[in-house]
């Protein structure tokens, strides 16, 4: 995969070699190149590769909107995940990652000379992207606040999303490798060529949405319990009885609420509900908070499983994430065939048009709700429909009118988007400041700025917060990130 036109993957760095493509006829340059002409060598003009800006832009747009609402979101609930049913511009996140990572795949992986070597490089990848997840989102990581590592491997978070990526990742890439040989040079005649062109990724996403819902919809989800004892804990096999012991009563098959859906009951079989995600989002939700969206209070009456554990990048909703990069891959396809602006545009603009409004009469008939904790199909179609808009009109306005100057710093960001996840989206840079403290961990100099250069300037928690984030964030690591790309520097995978 290291060759001219490559574009890596979602969190991938920037190599000025590959990280090139060369899409369109009227880009070109001249290379010397000897040719016979009676006697005489000639000068030849040869297509330049052109790097597609709108890839990178995408991708530091979805980390940016990251660092946005993981760090401000807590002041301004309405950006923060949604608790259980709808979607949020946090809920955007995990799919925009995912849609990005098929376009990337299908243009890094566009020519493949030898596929044993494509499949070892696609599986040291995913291992990578595997350990990075564990080690920023297991629990061996508490940035930024936390300055002490290590964790409890009775306690270890198996999921996460880095893990979720790198198994879309890998199981796209797989069929991407795989189905090589079999396609035509060629494209089908028709409006639908495309689709027939990469029969098999549509036969997998109809495999990925049967398995899904049969699982989901037909799976019998039983009565189960948990440990609650402040800092939970579980014992697994319950021969004892806790006092701190909290039963759930389900007994039903094709629920989706919170309780008793057949997501949370897979992974607290397999996975154990020991390793899922401590706080989540449905604490928010109004059974279990007075104040909901917002942080507050539990009600009196607060059902049982308000304090349960819940993984939201579980096993069978990290299945269903397959659609968003299969998805993305589609868009990778229509860019590698279809030379012509229009072209492109109406076959991205076109489906994307048609997701929306399927994800609005799933979700408004209460057929399929969205719902980002469960990967619904309705989200699934919401946010590749949303993701396909957007990457359209950066497109258009980037790539087309070549309006790029306002976008610039996300384009940096997408460069080195490993980069910025690591040191702002996982806190690991503000961890290193925060070590530097003046007698209590609570008085660095993160906190110090945001303070009093922010929120005591705006009189306002609320707005103090949010530039905090806006300027010494993502204007800042969009900056440095800009710094590093002038100096050639990029962190790959």
């Amino acid at each position: 995969m290291a060759e001219q036109g490559e574009v890596h993957e979602k969190l991938e760095g920037h190599d000025t070699k590959e990280h090139k493509i060369s899409f369109h006829e009227e880009d070109h340059h001249v290379k010397k190149e000897s040719l016979l002409n009676g006697d005489q060598a000639v000068a030849v003009p040869l297509k330049k590769p052109v790097r597609i800006a709108t890839l990178d832009v995408f991708r530091g747009l979805t980390v940016a909107l990251m660092v946005l609402v993981d760090d401000a979101g807590g002041e301004w609930p309405r950006i923060n995940h949604s608790p259980w049913n709808g979607c949020t511009l946090a809920d955007l996140v995990m799919p925009f990652f995912l849609f990005i990572v098929g376009v990337a795949i299908a243009l890094a992986l566009k020519r493949i000379p030898d596929q044993v070597a494509a499949t070892q490089k696609v599986v040291i990848r995913t291992l990578k992207l595997l350990f990075w997840g564990l080690l920023l989102q297991g629990g061996f990581s508490h940035a930024p606040d936390d300055l002490s590592y290590g964790v409890d491997m009775r306690k270890i978070r198996w999921c996460g999303i880095l893990q979720r990526i790198a198994f879309g990742y890998l199981i796209v890439a797989l069929v991407e490798i795989a189905t090589t040989k079999s396609r035509s040079l060629e494209l089908p005649k028709g409006h639908f060529g495309i689709f027939k062109l990469y029969k098999w990724h549509w036969a997998c996403a109809l495999a990925v949405v049967i398995i899904y819902h049969s699982v989901a919809y037909g799976l019998y989800v039983p009565d189960w319990h948990f440990i609650d004892s402040g800092h939970r804990f579980v014992v697994s096999l319950a021969k004892f009885v806790f006092s701190s012991q909290i039963n759930v009563q389900c007994g039903v098959r094709g629920d989706i609420g919170p309780a008793c859906n057949a997501v949370g009951h897979i992974d607290r079989t397999i996975l154990g509900i020991n390793h899922l995600y401590q706080s989540p989002e449905w604490t928010r939700t109004q059974s279990c908070d007075l104040d909901s969206p917002a942080e507050g209070d539990p009600p009196a009456n607060a059902p049982a499983w308000c304090k349960a554990p819940f993984e939201p990048e579980g096993i069978l909703s990290s299945i269903s994430a397959i659609l968003s990069c299969i998805i993305g891959i589609h868009y990778g396809h229509v860019l590698i065939h279809f030379k012509g602006h229009m072209k492109r545009v109406l076959h991205w603009t076109i489906p994307a048009a048609a997701l929306l409004v399927l994800a609005t009469i799933l979700h408004f008939t209460h057929a399929i709700p969205l719902n980002k904790q469960l990967y619904s199909f309705s989200y699934v179609c919401f946010t590749a429909g949303a993701a396909g808009m957007i990457f359209s009109l950066l497109y258009v306005v980037i790539d087309i009118f070549g309006i790029n100057q306002p976008t610039l710093i996300f384009q940096w960001m997408g460069l080195n988007a490993m980069f910025v996840f690591v040191m702002a989206a996982s806190g690991i840079a503000a961890a290193f400041v925060n070590g530097w403290y003046w007698h209590d961990p609570s008085n660095n100099l993160v906190n110090w700025i945001k303070k009093h250069v922010f929120v005591n300037v705006w009189h306002s928690q609320r707005v103090g917060t949010l530039l905090y984030v806006l300027i010494a964030e993502i204007l800042f690591w969009g900056l440095v990130s800009g710094i590093l790309h002038w100096r050639g520097i990029y962190w790959k995978l």
